[in-house]
């Protein structure tokens, strides 16, 4: 049953962006997996401080794997 649990929070699931929930712009699919991306700047990396960019939500459709891109924070829904 734990395992289950974990599975169902860390794999595809359906979410939410600004109360809208989210489908793939290319294939209309609701079911993503959920990872983050750095959004990297010359001046930090130039000085080797990339750990204080700030990075950006991603959801990546699960049925054709187009990625979306979310400056804010998404919901997992059950």
């Amino acid at each position: 049953m734990f395992a289950k649990n974990i599975k169902e929070s860390t794999g595809p699931g359906y979410y939410q962006a600004n109360g809208i929930y989210v489908t793939c712009v290319h294939c209309q699919y609701d079911k993503f997996e959920h990872g983050y991306a750095q959004l990297n700047t010359a001046f930090l990396s130039f000085l080797n401080l990339d750990f204080a960019n700030r990075s950006a939500n991603t959801l990546t459709c699960h049925r054709c794997g187009y990625i979306h891109w979310f400056n804010k924070d998404i919901k997992r829904m059950r």
